[in-house]
């Protein structure tokens, strides 16, 4: 997961952090939405919250409405301010609202709620109609930072179409030469455009960053589709049974089969990442392109390092206390090791993962949560990294 849209919750706090359902826009949920959203406000004000802080808070949920249908919504303020809200493509599983030095990032990175850009393209002999789906965050949430708070939750999705020629599109019933040839003609059509419908979905997967494609329509249609996208976005591109370019057609079987390959991808590349981090140990099992613990990982956020970040949110030392300075990559696990950072007055103490997750947005580091402890190959203690470049110094302890 890219962690770009956190860049507005990198300065220093404290924050308030807010994950809540919106739920459906009938009377009863309305209800029902009020009571959680009035207590989750008490409860900022109780753990000291700023009414400033608590009122932007109060604004942006109303605001937030059950537009968002039955997904979930995280959002986090400061100062006053409301500065990022994601709508997330499913909802947290309890309604809560935190009051700290940093902001609570981390449970962003789960896997149900940071499927992959989707790219959906609904394919006919003509052309196509496409739309984006997980735009704005790159992982799953459509956000809104800063300015842009108020905006429609879908405003970083993506949507239009790609008409070709509309004649000839249809083969004749007769088999003669006049017949044959005007065949040929038909054919040469549904070719073309299916070369200028693949030429403008390419442009709209670069642009948006979507790491899958999937095709609905007619299997003749979309199979030419397919064969006329660049070599790397064929291996990125699915095929649904259902759906097509007709309004209506078949929208929830087509929803169903997205969200399945959705979390395919996801699936896949969490797998992929483990994997390099496995491969980062020597024969002897000693770590050289990746790193676990707190300690290890610690030191090489510090030193700009990470290329990947690993969290396992059950692990154990997830919510284990590290010190940070005035910025986000002045980091320690000893009091003393931050207070000698520079310009450093007095080091906070904070939670290790969300430390991490932050010092990673600001080093342009990706950022998985992965399943599975040591046992499972997985980082030890729920926290691990893989490098940018090999260590050449011994290895960090597990503690200190």
């Amino acid at each position: 997961m890219k962690l770009d849209f956190l860049e507005p919750v990198t300065r220093e706090g404290p924050w308030a952090s807010v994950y809540a359902t919106t739920g459906p826009p009938d009377e009863a949920s309305a209800e029902r939405r009020e009571l959680v959203w009035r207590e989750l406000c008490r409860s900022l004000e109780e753990q000291g919250a700023d009414e400033r802080t608590v009122g932007a808070v109060r604004e942006e949920l109303d605001r937030a409405g059950p537009e968002a249908g039955q997904r979930g919504l995280a959002l986090f303020a400061a100062d006053g301010r409301v500065a990022v809200t994601c709508h997330l493509d499913r909802a947290p599983g309890v309604p809560s609202a935190l009051w700290a030095e940093l902001p609570r990032v981390t449970p962003l990175l789960d896997p149900a709620r940071r499927e992959p850009v989707c790219l959906v393209a609904r394919v006919d002999r003509s052309g196509a109609d496409y739309r984006t789906y997980g735009t704005g965050t790159g992982a799953g949430t459509a956000a809104r930072t800063g300015k842009d708070a108020g905006a429609d939750a879908d405003a970083g999705e993506r949507q239009g179409s790609v008409d070709g020629r509309d004649w000839p599109l249809h083969s004749a019933a007769s088999g003669d030469w006049s017949a044959i040839h005007f065949e040929a003609a038909v054919e040469n059509t549904w070719q073309e455009n299916a070369a200028l419908t693949a030429r403008e979905l390419a442009g709209v997967c670069r642009e948006s960053g979507a790491q899958l494609i999937m095709l609905a329509g007619g299997a003749r249609e979309c199979h030419a589709v397919r064969e006329q996208l660049p070599e790397e976005l064929r291996e990125i591109t699915m095929i649904s049974g259902h759906g097509g370019r007709a309004a209506g057609a078949e929208t929830a079987l087509l929803a169903a089969d997205v969200e399945a390959a959705r979390l395919e991808i996801a699936a896949r590349h969490t797998e992929a990442v483990l994997d390099r981090f496995r491969a980062g140990r020597d024969d002897s099992g000693r770590h050289v392109t990746s790193v676990e613990g707190v300690p290890a990982v610690t030191d090489a956020a510090r030193q700009h390092r990470v290329d990947a970040l690993l969290i396992n949110l059950a692990g154990a030392d997830t919510g284990r206390e590290v010190w940070l300075g005035d910025e986000p990559d002045q980091l320690a696990v000893r009091r003393t090791e931050a207070a000698a950072a520079p310009g450093t007055a007095q080091p906070r103490p904070v939670r290790a993962d969300d430390a991490l997750v932050l010092c990673a947005t600001t080093t342009g580091a990706e950022a998985v949560m992965v399943p599975g402890d040591r046992s499972d190959g997985g980082p030890a203690g729920g926290i691990g990294a893989i490098l940018r470049w090999p260590r050449s110094e011994p290895e960090a302890t597990a503690d200190r």
